[in-house]
């Protein structure tokens, strides 16, 4: 049985330097590196993981859960979870949930304990009930566990952002755009970000003076297509709407093309505002005024939390983390002057 030791002889380091090779644990210099992995190549070695788990009582596996990865906010996350985990030298274990309104929770949890995962991030979105499982003295008996996109709550490792302080950056800017009817088409309202982003529309006309009644609201799905029939219904009951915010980007490509087909010029008559700053939101015509809420950051946060709580257990109680969206400002909202 080829073992570390061979592979150090063949390479001529120490067993620890091929450790660190492998784990990531401490850097190896590149040209070491090459070496050490050709004498693996060579001898075909392959590392004992559940040796080394059981001699350090870690898998330096993190697991993830989470859903509707096609989606922009769910893959930025999980990307920043990646390159945080690559750093510190943890492999990714990914579970997928086909709907987070109906996740299995406590088969999912059997599952990953039974890995012998170090960590889970529990990415699924707070939808409903979702996340009644969780109890205390069930978390007592699991690994560290960190959550993302969710509410903050007593006695929970939480990363996200501040979806209500970003919904009243939109609306704060149109207000000092001199917009006075501004409506709002929101994401499903089970889900906890299109409520808290409804909560900041309402907050903000409401400290304004300027109207906030349900007549100015219409609720989407985060599709390109709710946000289209969303605002011709809204302009069907106000026609003197002259600011909109929308829940998502997504939704706001919808708006914007019913603007365009029904003769509304953007920002003239009507200003938009979006949420999320996909990349393609630039691109719009014209390139969208949003949101922008940190999700790449929150994936990196959130592993690095759960890193924390796995190297000292003092940490792995309640932790909260929220990231503060910025306002980028566009030509959906403000006239810019043609050169």
């Amino acid at each position: 049985m080829i073992t570390i030791k061979h592979v150090a002889q063949r390479a001529g380091v120490s067993p620890g330097t091929v450790s660190n090779t492998i784990t990531g644990k401490r850097p190896v210099s590149p040209k070491t590196r090459t070496r050490i992995l050709q004498a693996i190549d060579d001898l075909g070695y392959k590392p004992n993981l559940l040796a080394r788990s059981l001699v350090n009582r870690r898998s330096h596996f993190i697991a993830v859960v989470t859903s509707e990865v096609e989606q922009f906010g769910p893959s930025r996350i999980l990307s920043g979870i990646d390159e945080q985990a690559e750093e510190l030298g943890y492999s990714l274990l990914l579970t997928l949930m086909r709907d987070p309104a109906e996740v299995d929770v406590e088969q999912t949890i059997t599952n990953l304990v039974a890995r012998g995962v170090d960590g889970i991030i529990w990415a699924v979105h707070q939808v409903g009930n979702n996340r009644r499982w969780f109890t205390a003295e069930r978390r007592k008996e699991l690994p560290p566990i960190v959550f993302v996109t969710m509410e903050l709550k007593q006695g929970f490792a939480i990363v996200n952002t501040d979806n209500r302080a970003g919904a009243k950056l939109a609306v704060r800017h149109l207000i000092g755009a001199g917009r006075q009817v501004i409506g709002h088409i929101t994401g499903p309202l089970d889900w906890w970000e299109a409520r808290e982003r409804l909560v900041g529309w309402r907050e903000t006309l409401a400290a304004a003076g300027l109207e906030h009644s349900d007549e100015l609201l219409v609720n989407g799905n985060w599709s390109a297509e709710s946000g289209e029939a969303g605002l011709r219904q809204l302009l069907e009951r106000r026609p003197d709407m002259d600011g909109i915010f929308l829940g998502n980007d997504q939704m706001a490509i919808g708006a914007l093309q019913a603007a365009h087909r029904q003769g509304y010029a953007i920002p003239g008559d009507l200003a938009l505002v979006g949420f999320d700053n996909i990349p393609e939101s630039r691109y719009f015509w014209p390139p969208l005024t949003t949101v922008h809420q940190g999700l790449f950051e929150i994936g990196r946060v959130a592993l690095q939390t759960i890193h924390d709580a796995i190297e000292n257990p003092a940490q792995s109680g309640e932790r909260h983390v929220t990231i503060q969206p910025e306002l980028i400002v566009r030509e959906s909202s403000v006239a810019v002057a043609v050169r």
